[in-house]
């Protein structure tokens, strides 16, 4: 039974990065119709885009991913002194979470500058 649902995981792993691509683009291109519908132009659209991308992006998905990074090891450290399995994912999410609101509170500081 096990193999079965090892089989099973590839293919659903690549069916769901495959609907949130398709999806991601649908909507890109629903917004660029909704635009042209009410008649701005290729500049104003252009322009539109770029004040919509978030400048701090980067800023924002590297402490999420240090953040992460830092979870994962002191679980593991901590695992390993203590033998109990559970602090891993507990400090993942946890710092995961401390990550988030780190991130939000640097952009807006860095917002308001």
């Amino acid at each position: 039974m096990e193999g079965v649902i090892a089989v099973f995981i590839p293919i659903v792993t690549v069916l769901v990065i495959g609907i949130v691509v398709v999806t991601g683009i649908y909507f890109q291109s629903k917004e660029k119709q909704l635009m042209i519908e009410k008649g701005l132009s290729y500049e104003q659209m252009t322009e539109f885009i770029k004040s919509k991308r978030d400048p701090f992006l980067s800023l924002k998905i590297g402490i999420v991913i240090l953040f992460f990074g830092v979870g994962l090891g002191i679980g593991l450290l901590i695992e390993r002194f203590t033998g109990v399995e559970e602090w891993i994912p507990f400090l993942i999410i946890s710092m995961i979470g401390l990550g988030f609101i780190t991130a939000f509170f640097a952009a807006k500081k860095l917002s308001n500058k």
